[in-house]
């Protein structure tokens, strides 16, 4: 803040198990990232390990198997998201589609345009943003939350789409200072309009800057200011984090296996094997890429 000496700046980074202290069963948090990249894997370890109920997932506008695996461990019961799936690996998510079709979840049913009007809705302290481009379909049918309305101007339909603050937004991206100053490498997805809309916002990050290095290049800053930021290299393992590793399709590809034997077959012990070997068996995030191996991670180096 101006005329606020440096000294007193509150240093923000801490570790994954402190960063979600405050996580309580029936939350609406919010993951970061778009389609296979970007995505805070060590905190959505660290939120599986707490074994939360009824939690809200809302998903990016495009997110994938993080979303799957906090169903298939049994966290939530709600998805606020487009699309769970993982492009050329596998269409839907194997978890996501057993949960969905046996009821054992519910979906908020939106495309990536309304994703964003209810994003901005809770930013802008809104009750709704208004939304034409769907007037006609079916989508106020398969989600009732969305209304149509009669607009007082021009008196035409237009669709009133709620406003969606989550309680908690995890998000991952490539640097941040000790003060929670966050740099994206590349464009961040929709992670800004993400951190707008919530309550608290977490960042885990591939280094920790200086302040004086952020300060370089303020254009860049992405994000301002967030609540806690956690160091956390290949902390978006096994998805690509960008300008520093690609995805690991391999692991992905375990993962599908493992779930959609689960969700073909009701046998659900490769899943229990895979949760027990990447999640609740390694203590934290360090012990986790001890697991995974150097040179397995390495290998996903970019350049």
């Amino acid at each position: 803040m101006k005329g606020v000496n440096s000294t007193h700046r509150r240093v923000v980074v801490t570790d994954e198990a402190s960063a979600l202290d405050g996580l309580r069963d029936g939350m609406t948090v919010a993951i970061g990232g778009f389609a296979n990249s970007g995505h805070p894997m060590s905190l959505v370890r660290e939120v599986i390990r707490r074994r939360p109920k009824g939690l809200t997932v809302m998903g990016a506008a495009t997110s994938s198997l993080e979303v799957d695996m906090l169903i298939a461990a049994g966290c939530a019961t709600k998805v606020i998201s487009p699309y769970v799936g993982g492009e050329t690996i596998v269409g839907i998510g194997p978890a996501y589609r057993r949960a969905v079709e046996s009821g054992e979840v519910k979906v908020w049913e939106i495309d990536e345009a309304m994703y964003y009007c209810a994003l901005n809705a809770a930013a802008q302290n809104l009750p709704f943003l208004p939304w034409r481009a769907l007037v006609g379909t079916s989508f106020p049918e398969v989600n009732p939350d969305l209304k149509v309305f009669e607009d007082p101007i021009r008196g035409e339909p237009l669709i009133a789409v709620p406003a969606v603050a989550p309680d908690i937004a995890l998000l991952h991206a490539g640097v941040s200072d000790p003060y929670g100053n966050i740099q994206h490498v590349g464009s961040g997805f929709g992670d800004r309009a993400i951190a707008r809309a919530s309550d608290k916002v977490i960042v885990s990050v591939e280094r920790i800057v200086s302040n004086e290095e952020i300060r370089r290049a303020p254009e860049r800053t992405s994000i301002p200011l967030v609540r806690n930021v956690v160091r956390a290299p290949f902390g978006a393992h096994p998805f690509s984090s960008l300008g520093h590793y690609l995805e690991d399709v391999p692991f992905l590809k375990d993962y599908v296996a493992a779930a959609e034997r689960w969700r073909a077959k009701d046998d659900r012990d490769p899943l229990d094997e895979f949760f027990d070997t990447y999640v609740y068996g390694p203590e934290d995030h360090m012990a986790y890429l001890d697991r995974i191996g150097s040179r397995r991670l390495f290998g996903l180096n970019e350049f």
